[in-house]
């Protein structure tokens, strides 16, 4: 269960970042096929190599196994810019999403 899941969040999160798992592998440090024998289910990184894979991905060890959050960059950048508003632009953004789900 846990494992499909990291082989899962791992494609998903490469793919949303628009890298090829190539470009992903050499630039951690790693041999080229690396991302794409994990994705194919062979193995699991070291702990040390998981947090270079989140730092790359621009996700924290958390946002990487929350299946719930399926776009966890931008989450990151919505809640940022969302921190940057004042209340009154925080509410009327608010009630654009509340209106756009309906």
């Amino acid at each position: 269960m846990f494992e499909d899941l990291f082989y899962d969040r791992l494609m998903k999160l490469r793919t949303e970042k628009g890298v090829s798992a190539r470009e992903m592998s050499l630039s951690i440090g790693q041999s080229a096929g690396y991302i794409n024998g994990l994705e194919n289910r062979n193995g699991f990184p070291s702990m040390q190599m998981f947090f270079y894979i989140c730092e790359y991905l621009g996700v924290t060890p958390s946002e990487f196994f929350d299946s719930s959050n399926s776009h966890p960059l931008e989450y990151q950048e919505l809640l940022k810019d969302m921190d940057a508003l004042d209340e009154k632009n925080r509410q009327n953004v608010l009630a654009i999403i509340k209106s756009l789900k309906r």
